[in-house]
């Protein structure tokens, strides 16, 4: 949709960059200063540093890599949205899919930009979100605008859907997001429930939720969902050199 005229921008926009890549950081960073109405205040690393950082500093906007260690973007993004953080995130990825396009806007990210996006266009996206608009695969919406497109691809899985307004959508919860992680890694319930101290019951619910909210069939689907959005990295799965002898345990059912 075309975007009605606003008023110009009367200060700086801070930005504040996550990314577990320095030199993508730096880069980012070169861009984004030749531009005379955006200020870089802060760089983070990781999912911890991202949200110390975004209590402390209140940026207008945050980009936001999806893939980092420990705690993925889409986590972060569901965090600062639980915390009221008025913060706008745009979620940078190389995993140009629209239902992780989906789940980002859900989680409460404002944009869905490819990392390979021209920085004159990211400097527009910038700009267009502290405005209050949405950008995702390359147009523009206003908050009906946005609720129309998120509800058609829900109805286009699930079937007929209103999304409410004041809803929280996490993808995964954080407990779900780890046993993900044991499971990417190829550890059985059993094993996953010594290492958290929880009951093998209690595992087989999560892994349920899972299965349930990633829309697949088995654990290997959810790893390899996982994987390929970005999601959980095997480098970062707790004591991932641990258990290599329990390979014929990978693909154990519930």
């Amino acid at each position: 949709m075309s975007s009605p005229e606003r008023d110009p921008i009367l200060r700086k926009i801070t930005v504040m960059i996550v990314d577990d890549h320095p030199v993508w950081r730096r880069g980012l960073r070169s861009v984004l200063s030749d531009d005379e109405h955006l200020e870089v205040i802060a760089e983070g690393e990781n999912g911890e540093q991202a949200l110390e950082l975004a209590r402390e500093l209140h940026p207008d906007v945050i980009l936001l890599d999806v893939n980092l260690p420990h705690m993925n973007g889409l986590q972060i993004a569901s965090r600062l949205k639980t915390e009221r953080n008025s913060a706008c995130v745009v979620m940078l990825t190389g995993y140009d899919d629209e239902e992780q396009a989906l789940h980002a806007l859900r989680a409460g990210c404002s944009a869905y930009c490819s990392k390979d996006i021209d920085p004159l266009l990211l400097i527009e996206v910038i700009q267009k979100v502290v405005q209050g608009y949405y950008m995702v695969k390359g147009e523009y919406y206003d908050l009906a605008g946005i609720r129309k497109w998120t509800n058609s691809r829900i109805e286009a899985t699930t079937g007929p859907y209103t999304i409410d307004p004041h809803e929280h959508f996490v993808p995964l919860s954080p407990r779900e997001m780890e046993i993900l992680r044991y499971v990417t890694q190829g550890k059985t319930n059993k094993q996953i429930a010594e290492v958290l101290k929880i009951s093998q019951q209690t595992v087989k619910n999560h892994v349920s939720s899972i299965l349930t909210k990633l829309y697949v069939e088995d654990r290997t689907q959810a790893a390899i969902y996982a994987m390929r959005r970005g999601w959980v990295r095997i480098a970062d799965t707790p004591n991932n050199h641990d258990n290599q002898d329990s390979t014929s345990d990978h693909h154990g059912r519930l």
